[in-house]
């Protein structure tokens, strides 16, 4: 017996990393994770390495089964490693496996809100040839031939990552023509950024089938038009349990550099789109309230009402790195609850 692994990995490209993935035929029936071989690619060509000293390993962490080919074929999404088993500089997450661990007692749990937009060719799908649609507004979670594009792909990735296996919470159409959303959680920092690179390379891979391209660009329409975002949703066991725990968390996100310090690894581009308008806060500028989309942070209305849950990190960009904000929140928020005492 043999079946398909597609090992997915995620590259060295900037601003911006890539996924990228290859076919492994392994004999024998799949015997879960652990059972996994590492393998290897050309790092030359993936921006990850120089043509001298090519060779880079792919270390498997996390398996689900494969929705598209089916049968008992799985995907395999990797960690990059050097040749000496070192995690690659291109491997962040290696580093979220450091921070998670230190405050694993803290229970943080993510729901990452993951904003995308459908092209056909050069412009976006449902932008007529030469021109623009009526103005933003009647497309958020709208109905109809005038106002939805895209929902027959869409419809089709929920399903290849229910099929997956894969701890999706929703979708709904954006702000913008050919704009969606779905979301990843609630989840362990280390299992919603897994499951977030597998739905976005899935993503990928289902609009691909269609004849359109997905992108996860933060203004993929200059002017009046939305961006596009990842709203991180974070809490702790303490925020899940006192209001108290939901200001300490807040305030140090805007304590000294910590605002600049997030913004800047939120995604490349954000300026383009945290310019204080489109239900952004400024880039250069914190702040949070109870159900503000104009600020930084949200805190929920039912959150104040009910006296404990969750805030909304509003600032991550579309194209932001999982691994590196589910990072930067736990080691923020976290490192300020346990000084606190809100453990």
């Amino acid at each position: 017996m043999t079946f398909k692994a597609e090992y997915i990995w995620i590259d060295g490209t900037e601003p911006t990393a890539k996924l990228r993935s290859k076919t492994k035929i392994i004999t024998g029936a799949p015997a879960g994770l652990d059972a996994l071989p590492v393998w290897g690619f050309d790092g030359s060509s993936t921006n990850q390495a120089e043509g001298r000293a090519s060779d880079c390993v792919l270390k498997p962490v996390f398996c689900c089964p494969d929705p598209i080919r089916g049968g008992i074929d799985v995907l395999v999404l990797c960690e990059v490693l050097n040749t000496d088993l070192s995690p690659h500089s291109s491997n962040t997450r290696a580093a979220l496996c450091e921070v998670a661990e230190k405050f694993a007692a803290q229970e943080p749990v993510f729901g990452i809100e993951q904003e995308y937009t459908f092209f056909d060719g050069p412009r976006p799908l449902g932008f007529p040839e030469g021109g623009f649609p009526a103005p933003q507004g009647g497309y958020y979670c709208g109905v109809g031939a005038d106002e939805i594009f895209g929902r027959e792909v869409v419809e089709a990735h929920l399903d290849n990552c229910l099929k997956a296996g894969l701890g999706l919470s929703g979708i709904n159409a954006e702000v913008m023509p050919g704009q969606w959303e779905f979301q990843v959680g609630p989840l362990s920092p280390l299992e919603v950024s897994d499951q977030l690179w597998v739905a976005r390379w899935l993503l990928y891979r289902t609009a691909e089938d269609f004849g359109v391209s997905a992108t996860l660009e933060p203004k993929p329409v200059k002017g009046d038009w939305n961006g596009a975002g990842a709203h991180t949703n974070f809490s702790t066991k303490a925020m899940r349990e006192s209001y108290d725990a939901i200001i300490t968390a807040c305030e140090s996100l805007g304590e000294g550099s910590k605002p600049l310090d997030h913004v800047k690894n939120y995604g490349a581009g954000i300026d383009e789109r945290l310019t204080g308008l489109h239900e952004t806060a400024p880039w250069d500028e914190f702040s949070y309230g109870v159900s503000d989309r104009g600020a930084s942070v949200r805190i929920p209305w039912q959150v104040e009402k009910d006296g404990q849950g969750y805030i909304e990190d509003r600032r991550p960009n579309a194209n932001v790195d999982p691994y590196v904000v589910t990072r930067l929140l736990v080691d923020t928020c976290c490192t300020a609850l346990e000084k606190a005492g809100r453990v």
